[in-house]
């Protein structure tokens, strides 16, 4: 089959590995720390996931420069834990759930934060706040079969040294199992798809000229420069 022009695959690295971790589909869960609920949306505390998704090629490789989006001046960090999926399944069950990983990132949810309120205001999708250009930056990702399942331990986000978010993946309001369970029955999951599952409390502003670490204990860490 021929083509017009052809396309480059996303792809992550794999830590420790001349391996590429190809990427299909990016899904977000919304609203997945209390604190972060509280922070940010007043909403109902004990709803069910939500997700939303982002581009394939939103993808920022560890250590990229995150250029300043248009069209805001109010853009946030959102630090993550993100789970990269290694078999297809619907309607997975919670218990079969971590069957279906193949490893974990870090990674960072960046967001047009005034173009999402205006969005949420409007009763509009949320795309031009969350999928824009560069805005899923992500580290290498550590295979389960070497690092297990995290579902504890420091998640945490620095901006040019100050630290400005500071949680534990135990507070995940649905955690992994439950996310993919949920997930799994609006979508089938295939291998290549991420899964970025929420941020704790602290998200803010960040400027050109801000470098931002993060990192997740156990599981590695993250670092962009925006421009």
């Amino acid at each position: 089959m021929k083509y017009i022009f052809s396309l480059e695959q996303v792809s992550l690295p794999i830590k420790e590995s001349e391996k590429r971790f190809s990427v299909r589909r990016i899904y977000c869960v919304g609203r997945n720390y209390l604190e972060h609920i509280r922070e940010t949306a007043g909403a109902d505390e004990r709803e069910p996931p939500f997700f939303f998704q982002k581009p394939t090629d939103a993808i920022l490789e560890n250590g990229g420069q995150f250029p300043y989006p248009p069209m805001s001046n109010k853009t946030h960090h959102e630090i993550e834990l993100v789970v990269a999926i290694g078999s297809s399944g619907k309607a997975i069950s919670v218990n079969n759930a971590l069957n279906h990983v193949y490893g974990y990132g870090v990674g960072i949810d960046m967001t047009r934060r005034d173009l999402q309120s205006d969005a949420k205001e409007s009763r509009r999708p949320w795309e031009v706040g969350k999928a824009f250009d560069h805005s899923a930056p992500c580290s290498a990702i550590s295979p389960a079969a070497s690092i297990g399942h995290p579902n504890r331990g420091r998640i945490w986000l620095a901006v040019n040294g100050a630290v400005r978010q500071d949680g534990n993946l135990s507070q995940q309001i649905w955690n992994v199992s439950e996310s993919i369970a949920h997930l799994s029955t609006l979508f089938e999951l295939m291998p290549g798809d991420l899964i970025m599952t929420g941020t704790p409390a602290g998200v803010g502003p960040i400027k050109v000229g801000d470098e931002i670490t993060g990192g997740i204990d156990g599981l590695g860490h993250i670092k962009i420069k925006v421009v």
